[in-house]
């Protein structure tokens, strides 16, 4: 995915400036995986064996995590779909019907969060509940 959809993608936008902050999974840290990210990110890799270490708390700084993933899973499993292509159609449609107003509330929520955690230097929050 990385080889043959992303980065051709990334070849079609100024991203100069792109910071890429890869998740923890096994597959996504994985050595050939964090090469070729470092070969197009440089130090702009935030990555568990990357130039830029993982923030403290960083499953709370990416909306993927604390929201779509959940939010859209919830939807896309609701009528227990039978068939691979049946599957398909309800991602494709579930993330298409996501409303820029929801959008932009993640992102409101997102810098709250960025501002709770920065505030407490990364701690742990025990009294936050996002």
């Amino acid at each position: 995915m990385i080889t043959n959809f992303f980065i051709p993608e990334l070849n079609n936008h100024d991203v100069q400036e792109l910071l890429f902050h890869q998740d923890g999974a096994t597959c996504h840290t994985a050595r050939a995986t964090i090469d070729l990210l470092k070969d197009t990110f440089g130090d702009r890799l935030i990555s568990r064996f990357g130039p830029v270490n993982w923030p403290p708390r960083s499953c709370d700084l990416t909306p993927l995590d604390y929201f779509l993933w959940s939010y859209v899973k919830s939807l896309v499993y609701a009528d227990k779909a039978q068939t691979l292509d049946h599957l398909e159609n309800n991602i494709s449609r579930v993330i298409a019907d996501i409303q820029p107003q929801m959008l932009e509330k993640v992102i409101e929520n997102w810098t709250s969060r960025s501002d709770y955690i920065r505030a407490s230097r990364g701690s742990h929050m025990p009294e936050i509940i996002f």
